[in-house]
């Protein structure tokens, strides 16, 4: 088996990276793209409202792992639901179905995709913000991400998956109404 190693050294400190809006709801900034690791991972922060959640979903040739940095979702993973607060870890086989929502007022985490291979899904399901724009693209906002939800489209989310691939939607989110 070859080893794959990072092409190139990779520092971003606390706040850098490229802030996009994820049209499936949060911020996401992008720590290492699949280009830096030369497509062994993809991983970027994601700050996000509470009530966010996906719909059921797998990704066919990338594991997701998910650490929790502040907050608390509820994962949804082989027909069952998981608390994971701050702290905490979810792993997502590839081709496994999930789905997780934002239970606390607002979650942060990071999200690790290996390979990276998904990365045009979630380059297409996102716009790019500036330092000035808030979570929902106006200007004026706060620059970590912590302002209200944006436009939730999940239209382009589903042309994004058709047109790239890297996730196979499955149904709606499995959560019961907040």
């Amino acid at each position: 088996m070859e080893a794959v190693s990072s092409q190139t050294t990779i520092i971003r400190t606390k706040g850098q990276g490229e802030r996009r809006w994820f049209f499936g709801g949060g911020v996401h900034t992008w720590k290492a793209r699949a280009g830096e690791t030369g497509g062994a991972f993809l991983l970027f922060e994601d700050q996000m409202a509470g009530g966010k959640m996906t719909p059921l979903h797998s990704h066919p040739d990338s594991d997701e792992t998910m650490f929790i940095l502040e907050g608390e979702i509820l994962m949804h993973v082989d027909g069952e639901n998981h608390r994971i607060g701050a702290g905490g870890l979810a792993v997502a086989p590839r081709g496994v179905p999930h789905a997780f929502m934002v239970v606390s007022d607002s979650a942060r985490m990071l999200c690790l995709h290996t390979p990276g291979c998904c990365e045009a899904f979630y380059w297409d399901a996102s716009t790019p913000l500036s330092p000035d724009d808030s979570a929902d693209g106006s200007s004026g906002g706060s620059a970590d991400g912590s302002a209200p939800a944006g436009p939730v489209d999940f239209s382009k989310v589903q042309e994004s998956a058709r047109r790239n691939g890297g996730i196979v939607l499955l149904g709606p989110p499995p959560f019961a109404a907040r």
